[in-house]
């Protein structure tokens, strides 16, 4: 059992925002917010920046099997007291902030978007009701001839195979699907040795992955591939349906009262193009949390570095791709689960717009905020990928999209006139490696392309991230409730009992408040469009951090570093804008760093262009992670 400290948490957190308590009275008072009209959006407005990290408080916590508490926590804090301050502080902040704040806008409750066509610059229209297989043929031919060709003669020190690479070798006779998927399964097997222990997978089947290759195998031998995707590598997060396997969310009971009946959505679609969906990877508990470190099934390791964390909650995604296991995956991103282990592991992240994909067949926790993404080797199989599934969400009717546009990234003519938004407090709030190396990529786009930096300054920060948690964990709290009801809570990790205990001291006004600053944000981001067309930031305003032995078995809360990683999301989900992550470098430490372009609605043509441009600039220089597998080879 955990010690005592742990299992009164739950009753402090009531107590402290109970309204019948001497802490109670903190809902008493919260920020006045001034109408959106009355804040300044220029690069010299007065709006007060509240910075991520929280001086004063060592916020990283471990669930301890014994009363004492071991390795760091043991020697820098007493866990009972600075757990509850840590929460104190939290809880504070969002009262102060969210619910008891002063809001003169109405609640804004899904971030839908107008339905008008974006002007988008060297984009292919693509005709409506075409299948997934000749959406993937389009975006093909959007391509450059090869990766080689895009960098101008100049060589790569490192580069992971790609969708092309493996599709050029099946077509030549070089290997087989059958065989690079043999090469897989030995691969998964290292990686599990206890000297590795990466946790990639929650579950996958080898007699279900060769079947699917033998298929595969069989239709190239007859020169019958169905697409560029045929025979492709695709692991699934375990958010998100695939048969045969059950979806977990990263648990030990979700799959026992929610059976997977189908496939999603977005795996039939990819299945229908000839793809070998190799598994269901590992991910934080129920999404809860941004370090990937899982209890039930093992902590993902950072293939970059194996004493770090790989980054969550799609962690396992993530770390398969940056190991060269597969060369795309699909996770779910609802706080940045996807790009945020997409930078810490140095691969390319994409989110589309808010009901551009399907969430069919996706565990229902975040109805508003969550939705897939594609975590890839690079831009060019993310935008094959996006083709393969994104079509119109069978429930959504199709006059609430816009046309889609796929990016002629083998066009000879870069895009002109680009602005990129850059919001300095914001973007400085990062470590110095962090915040140097994106300023020096942006710096080397605008010379090689002639496009310009616009200071803005996005207001509201931490008041959005909250807002996002009050929604998030709302929403969590109300899809898992009939679960959660007849659950033994021991059957859940300590850090994702914690989060939902906090998720459930939220009430309907302090859902309501978040949702004002939903419309608010909205409003913002919608004026700094007009002038720019995307927000440039970090990624994660950390790298990986180091991997604790402490947390393995039990979870971990790590305040600053969570809110540091998370940092640079929000708008994405909370606003349902599209937003794609490319790696630019390295920190001193030798881990990646990675840019993210925030677009106008329906504009990820023009994003994947962005980080095309700005991968081209940066691929030169990636180096070969710690853990690699080359399926590739024939020795």
């Amino acid at each position: 059992m955990p010690s005592k400290c742990c299992g009164s948490l739950f009753q402090f957190v009531d107590r402290l925002v109970g309204g019948n308590s001497a802490m109670g009275i903190l809902r008493d008072a919260g920020k006045c917010y001034r109408p959106v009209a009355d804040v300044d959006l220029g690069p010299n407005s007065d709006e007060f920046y509240i910075l991520a990290d929280v001086k004063g408080f060592l916020l990283v916590f471990f669930f301890s099997s014994s009363s004492s508490i071991g390795g760091v926590a043991r020697k820098k804090l007493n866990f009972d007291l600075q757990l509850r301050e840590w929460l104190a502080f939290s809880i504070v902040l969002l009262l102060q902030l969210v619910s008891n704040a002063v809001i003169q806008e109405p609640p804004l409750f899904v971030p839908d978007h107008d339905n008008q066509d974006v002007a988008e610059q060297s984009v292919s229209l693509v005709k409506p009701n075409l299948s997934p297989a000749e959406r993937v043929q389009e975006a093909a031919g959007c391509l450059p001839a090869s990766l080689e060709s895009s960098l101008h003669g100049s060589p790569c020190q490192f580069r992971r195979w790609t969708i092309r690479d493996f599709a050029r070798a099946y077509r030549s006779g070089e290997t087989t699907p059958l065989a690079v998927a043999k090469r897989f399964l030995a691969a998964v097997k290292e990686s599990e040795d206890p000297k590795l222990q990466m946790a990639f997978f929650i579950n996958f089947s080898p007699d279900d992955i060769i079947r699917q290759a033998e298929e595969s195998a069989q239709r190239f031998q007859i020169g019958a591939p169905i697409s560029i995707m045929d025979g492709i590598l695709v692991a699934i997060k375990d958010e998100i349906d695939c048969l045969p396997y059950p979806t977990t969310g990263g648990t030990t009971w979700l799959h026992k009262s929610r059976p997977c009946i189908d496939d999603a959505s977005c795996v039939r679609q990819l299945r229908s193009c000839g793809a070998i969906l190799v598994g269901k990877t590992n991910m934080h508990e129920l999404g809860a949390g941004t370090s990937g470190i899982n209890p039930h099934y093992g902590a993902t390791r950072n293939p970059c570095d194996i004493n770090k964390v790989s980054g969550g909650s799609s962690s396992g995604s993530a770390a398969v791709v940056c190991a060269g296991l597969c060369p795309v995956a699909l996770g779910v991103d609802g706080g940045g689960s996807v790009r945020m282990p997409a930078a810490l592991c140095g691969v390319v992240g994409f989110k589309p717009t808010s009901s551009r994909l399907s969430n069919s067949g996706v565990l229902p926790l975040n109805w508003t905020v969550g939705m897939p993404g594609i975590l890839a080797t690079t831009v060019e199989d993310a935008l094959l990928t996006y083709a393969a599934i994104c079509s119109d969400p069978p429930n959504r009717p199709t006059l609430l999209q816009p046309s889609l546009n796929f990016p002629l990234l083998n066009s000879a003519q870069p895009l002109t006139d680009i602005k990129l938004a850059k919001s300095s407090k914001w973007f400085n709030d990062s470590t110095i490696d962090v915040r140097n190396c994106c300023d020096r990529a942006i710096s080397m786009l605008c010379k090689q392309y002639g496009w310009k930096v616009l200071d803005v300054t996005v207001p509201e920060i931490e008041e959005m991230r909250l807002a996002h948690y009050v929604t998030i964990g709302s929403e969590c709290t109300a899809s898992l409730a009939p679960h959660l009801s007849k659950l033994d809570r021991a059957e859940i990790g300590w850090d994702a009992r914690v989060a939902l205990s906090v998720y459930g001291s939220f009430t309907s006004k302090d859902y309501l408040n978040a949702q004002r600053i939903r419309n608010r944000q909205t409003q913002f981001h919608r004026e700094i469009f007009k002038k720019a067309d995307v927000i440039v930031t970090p990624t994660t305003g950390v790298t990986a951090y180091p991997l604790l032995s402490d947390a393995l078995s039990t979870g971990e809360l790590d305040y600053i570093n969570g809110a540091a990683l998370v940092r640079y999301s929000i708008a994405g989900n909370f606003l349902g804008l599209p937003a794609i992550t490319v790696m630019v470098g390295y920190d001193t430490g030798g881990l990646p760093i990675g840019l993210q372009f925030i677009g106008r609605p329906w504009s990820e043509a023009t994003l994947l262009h962005l980080a095309f441009a700005m991968q081209t600039i940066c691929i030169k220089s990636y180096k070969k992670p710690q853990v690699f597998y080359n399926l590739l080879e024939t020795k």
